[in-house]
């Protein structure tokens, strides 16, 4: 069995677990949120059989697309006055982020 955790973005999450309801996939939501743009996104965690992995991969894949944002303006992490960038900055957003992990047990109760 395998531990499939996915971070995806806010605005992906309900059509990402509506696919993968509809292909009979349990997931458990968390409430998390990014670095950078400091943005609300959720990590989901869904258990499947190693033949599986692939299929749910593939639904992640075709939902969480990267697409392109304006953000303006922008002030780097630290917040200091030299980092500041007063023009708007197109940045990559979306997507998800899939780690796969291998699972010795599992017990539902």
């Amino acid at each position: 069995m395998m531990l499939i955790i996915a971070v995806v973005q806010d605005q992906d999450v309900s059509r990402l677990l509506t696919f993968l309801m509809d292909k009979g996939y349990s997931a458990t939501k968390l409430a998390s949120t990014g670095g950078f743009l400091r943005q609300g996104n959720t990590t989901l965690l869904i258990g499947v059989n190693d033949d599986k992995v692939s299929e749910v991969i593939s639904i992640i894949k075709e939902v969480c697309r990267t697409r392109k944002r304006l953000v303006s303006p922008l002030a780097a992490v630290d917040r200091t006055l030299n980092t500041y960038i007063p023009t708007p900055v197109e940045v990559e957003v979306g997507g998800a982020t899939v780690f796969t992990i291998k699972v010795d047990s599992f017990e539902k109760m």
